[in-house]
């Protein structure tokens, strides 16, 4: 079943500005998850949830500024009905 709500209201109350190319939307960043290995920190991933219609044609490599901070995408994956994509992204 297609989300019928104004998908934009619920980016506005949680979201932060992202901005890939000359696309500019709206999106939530989720809290980061780390790799560890021997007491050392290999990875610290981000989640960036966003309209898909936005940023759901990155590929791995593409560059995303989010909140002011560069970001590189490890992932792209649609979620739910395929309005939203769910960006795993890296700090650069």
């Amino acid at each position: 079943m297609a989300l019928t709500e104004d998908l934009d209201i619920f980016l506005e109350d949680f979201g932060v500005t992202c901005t890939s190319g000359a696309t500019t939307a709206q999106g939530i960043l989720d809290m980061p998850s780390q790799v560890i290995s021997d007491g050392m920190v290999l990875t610290t991933d981000f989640t960036l949830t966003a309209r898909a219609t936005a940023f759901g044609a990155l590929v791995r490599g593409s560059s995303i500024t989010v909140d002011g901070l560069t970001y590189t995408v490890r992932e792209t994956m649609l979620i739910d009905d395929g309005n939203f994509v769910q960006l795993g992204i890296q700090r650069t």
